[in-house]
C-alpha cells in the first residue's frame, strides 16, 4: 500500500547502516524500555513521569507514588525483555505467547487475573465499543490466533502490527492490561519484521482511543491503520539520531 512506502524506504535506509556498532544499540535500547514503559502506563493513568519511570526501573522508590505504579514500571519492563527473548527465538504467536506477556503486566497487581482470560463481562470507559461477552472469549481467542496462522503474513508488516494490535484489543480477553499487551504484541510483529519498536506516545491518546473505536464500531480501519504508520515512521528519529545523519 502507499502508505508504506515511505517506511520500506526508512527501513532500507537503516538495514544499510546494519550492523549497528554495539554501543548505540545498547544506548538505543536502554532509552527505548523506558520511554516505551512511561508512555504505555501513562496511557493507561500510571502518574509516573518519564524520568520517575527511570528512577522506578532502577529499584528506586519514588515518593509520593504507589507500590502499583511502581510495579506497572518494573512488570512491563520485564514483559519487554521476554518479548525480546521471543523475538530472539522466531517464535509463533500463539494464545501461550499472549498469556505470558499479559501475566508479567498483572505479576504482582491482580495475580488472579494475570494471564488468565476474563469470566465477567467488561465494558471499556468511554469507548462506543462494547467487548464480547465473556463467554465467548476463548473461541474468538482460537480464530484469532488461527487468523493470525492463516491470513495476516500475506499483510505488509506495519499493516500486520496494527490489525494485531487493534483485533486484539476489540476482544479485550482479560479483564485488566488490554492495552499494554496489545502494544506489546504490535511491536512484537514489527520486531520480528525487523523494524523498530514504536512508541504510542501519551500526548496521542484521545486520537489513538477514537481511532479504535472508529475501526471496532464503524469497520473503518484507515484512521488507525494511519496512526500506527506514522508511530512507525517517527521510530527512525533516535536511530538517526545515534548515527548523526
Amino acid at each position: 500500500m502507499n502508505r508504506f512506502a515511505a517506511i520500506d524506504e526508512l527501513k532500507d535506509r537503516l538495514d544499510g547502516f546494519r550492523p549497528l556498532d554495539a554501543a548505540i544499540v545498547a544506548n538505543l535500547r536502554e532509552d527505548l524500555i523506558v520511554r516505551w514503559t512511561y508512555h504505555s502506563n501513562a496511557i493507561e493513568g500510571n502518574t509516573l513521569t518519564l524520568r520517575e519511570t527511570k528512577v522506578a526501573l532502577e529499584g528506586i522508590t519514588v515518593g509520593g507514588k504507589s507500590l502499583v505504579e511502581h510495579l506497572e514500571a518494573v512488570n512491563h519492563r520485564d514483559a519487554i525483555l521476554l518479548l525480546e527473548e521471543i523475538v530472539e527465538g522466531n517464535e509463533p504467536l500463539d494464545e501461550r505467547t499472549i498469556r505470558s506477556l499479559h501475566h508479567l503486566i498483572l505479576r504482582g497487581i491482580n495475580d488472579g487475573n494475570a494471564g488468565r482470560y476474563r469470566t465477567v463481562n467488561v465494558r471499556i470507559s468511554g469507548a462506543d465499543h462494547m467487548p464480547p461477552d465473556q463467554l465467548l472469549v476463548p473461541e474468538l481467542m482460537e480464530k484469532f490466533i488461527a487468523w493470525y496462522r492463516d491470513e495476516a503474513a500475506s499483510l505488509h508488516p506495519v499493516e500486520r502490527a496494527a490489525r494485531v494490535h487493534s483485533d486484539f484489543v476489540k476482544l479485550h480477553p482479560f479483564v485488566d492490561g488490554n492495552g499494554r499487551t496489545s502494544r506489546l504484541l504490535m511491536n512484537l510483529e514489527l520486531l520480528k519484521a525487523g523494524f523498530p519498536a514504536s512508541v504510542m506516545p501519551v500526548e496521542r491518546r484521545l486520537e489513538y482511543y477514537a481511532a479504535l473505536d472508529q475501526d471496532h464500531v464503524l469497520g473503518n480501519t484507515g484512521p488507525f491503520l494511519d496512526l500506527i504508520a506514522s508511530i512507525v515512521e517517527e521510530s527512525f528519529n533516535p536511530y538517526w539520531h545515534a548515527l548523526g545523519v
